[in-house]
């Protein structure tokens, strides 16, 4: 099993979309193991992107990420990196496919709605920083057998 943080970013909470992207993972099979609301401050903004912050675009980033809750979410499950991220369609929502999240509902590079993992090395960084270990509730439903194969 492989975890990925999944942040439903202000515009996706603003517009009132978070049951229908939630119910998007859920449907999918995957297990949401850990999640809360909270508003992000600069400091854990700033320890979030670290790689973007002497960037010209971090400024506005951080206005934006910072400007209203998010909804931090441990997603679980088969490649959950690799799957969430292929749920959410291309960074841009004018790129993004229909069928995808950002594809059906974003039509824009920064409001893109969701934040997830690129990989198991960042995973592991950013559960980190949003959810102590205490907060994660890891279990196997009771639908598992009809999800995937046993050897899976």
């Amino acid at each position: 099993m492989e975890r990925s943080l999944v942040l439903l970013k202000p515009d996706c909470v603003q517009r009132r979309l978070m049951g229908q992207v939630i119910s998007r993972f859920e449907n999918k099979g995957l297990n949401i193991i850990a999640m809360k609301m909270l508003q992000v401050t600069p400091d854990l903004a700033k320890q979030h992107y670290a790689e973007h912050v002497e960037k010209p675009f971090y400024p506005g980033l951080e206005k934006f990420i910072t400007g209203a809750p998010v909804v931090a979410m441990i997603i679980e499950g088969l490649e959950a990196v690799s799957v969430v991220r292929e749920m959410l369609g291309a960074t841009s929502g004018l790129k993004a496919a229909a069928g995808t999240i950002r594809g059906d509902f974003s039509s824009s590079r920064q409001m893109n709605l969701v934040h997830a993992s690129d990989g198991a090395e960042s995973a592991e960084r950013e559960i980190n920083l949003y959810f102590a270990t205490n907060e994660i509730c890891a279990y196997k439903p009771t639908l598992t057998p009809w999800l995937k194969a046993e050897d899976e």
